[in-house]
Parts: structure tokens; sequence; C-alpha cells
């Protein structure tokens, strides 16, 4: 079963990356910008979702120029790397659906904040309600690993933390950071305390190495705004396998 299921995540996280590019490309624009509805060339971005989702190609263009945005192949390596990593660790519980759910979420917003040092409230505003809700019905399901109350206090926890870095220093962290640690806290939260602290600890001292080392090798200097959400997403997945498995 196990092999099986790894597989299927892994198929299911190469489907859902080949949809990044297209929010990407829709998303990764300046916070007074709009979310950008036209490609390239001017033609209106149509399909499911109010042209949302699907991929990033645009029928209307010519033959050579119908691409656009990010190539779709890195972010459907990655996504399915994710979840066959996640799979792997978790086994067969109720709670892997909701974490293959965040994942392309959770490789789309690592995108965009690279791209514009942004976390667009349409994505973590939704992720955190919808983490808490899924993990409430997880938790009602036989064989779940967490406590839904104590991911719920996690959420909370973990954003209020963010909000006071952000209160201390508004420039080292911005306020998508404090509404990203809402979902992160809820997800680490399911799974103990002390995976909480593991997981927000290694987004943090991720982020501050890769600062010092842009600063020590002067590609960047101390003000510099630098994309935080990326190392949190990544100190979160970590806390995530190590919890999954100190729960097996």
């Amino acid at each position: 079963m196990q092999p099986l299921l790894i597989v299927m995540a892994a198929a299911y996280g190469a489907a859902a990356g080949l949809l990044v590019p297209r929010p990407l490309y829709r998303l990764a624009v300046e916070p007074e910008e709009p979310w950008r509805g036209a490609c390239p060339r001017g033609h209106a971005l149509t399909g499911p979702a109010r042209g949302w989702l699907g991929p990033a190609r645009c029928a209307g263009c010519r033959d050579g120029e119908r691409d656009y945005g990010t190539g779709p192949v890195l972010g459907a390596v990655l996504t399915a790397l994710v979840c066959a990593g996640l799979a792997a660790a978790v086994g067969a519980r109720p709670e892997l659906a909701v974490w293959l759910l965040l994942v392309p979420l959770g490789v789309l917003l690592t995108a965009v904040d690279l791209a514009v040092n942004r976390l667009p409230d349409v994505l973590t505003l939704p992720m955190a309600g919808g983490a808490a809700a899924l993990l409430g019905a997880a938790a009602l399901l036989p064989h779940s690993a967490g406590s839904w109350p104590r991911a719920l206090l996690g959420g909370a926890v973990l954003g209020g933390a963010y909000l006071v870095l952000f209160l201390i220093s508004p420039s080292g962290m911005g306020f998508g950071d404090v509404k990203l640690a809402l979902t992160l806290g809820v997800a680490l939260g399911w799974y103990g305390w002390d995976v909480l602290f593991v997981g927000a600890l290694a987004g943090l001292l991720l982020g501050s190495c890769c600062a010092v080392g842009l600063v020590l090798t002067r590609r960047a200097g101390r003000r510099t705004a630098m994309a935080f959400g990326p190392f949190m997403i990544l100190g979160a997945g970590a806390g995530l396998v190590l919890g999954a498995l100190g729960a097996g």
C-alpha cells in the first residue's frame, strides 16, 4: 500500500504542479498593480475558475508565442517530490489529504514571493481557513495522528509570534508573513508543540542564514527586502515530516 500511495501522491503533485505557472503569472505583480488578466500579448485569460486554472498557454496567440510565464516542468517536479515525501512520512492517514492539498499552494506562494516579495491575501487567508476546516474533518476520521484543538491554538500562537516580530521590525518582516504563519501554525500544531517549535525555528534559521550570507557576499544590504515566505514554508515542511514520522 505504501509504495502505491507514494506513486499516487507523486502523480497528483506532478499534475497539480503543471497548473502553477498560470496563477503564478497572474499573481506575480507589485502590490499596487491589479492581478494580470491577459497574456503578454493582450489576450484575455479564460477558462475554469475565471481563468485561474489551466496551463500557461494562450489559445489566441500564434504558434511559437502561446506559452507565457515560467515553464511548468520545474513546478511539476518540485510539487511531485514534496507530495511523495509527505506520503512516505505520513502514510495512509486522513491528514495526508490536507497536506497534499496545501502543497501546490505552498509552491505557488514560494514562487510568487521569490518573484515580487509578496504573499497575496487571496492565497494566505483562504489557506488558513481551509487548513483549519479540513483538519477538523480529518480529526473525525479513524487513524488520524493529530489534535485539532491544538492545531487551532498552534495557528494562533505562531501567527501571534510573527505579528510581534512584524511590530518590532516592520522593515524586516512583511504582514504577509504573519498571515502565512497562521496556516503553518495550524499544520505544525496538529502534530504537537515540539513540532511547531522545530518547524518555526527551522524557517527562522534558514531565512536568517540566507540573509547573513547575502550580506556577507555583498549581494544584498542590511535593508534589502528579502522573500522570507519560502524559508517559512521549507521549515514547516521539514517539521511536518518529522512530526509525521514521530507520530508513526
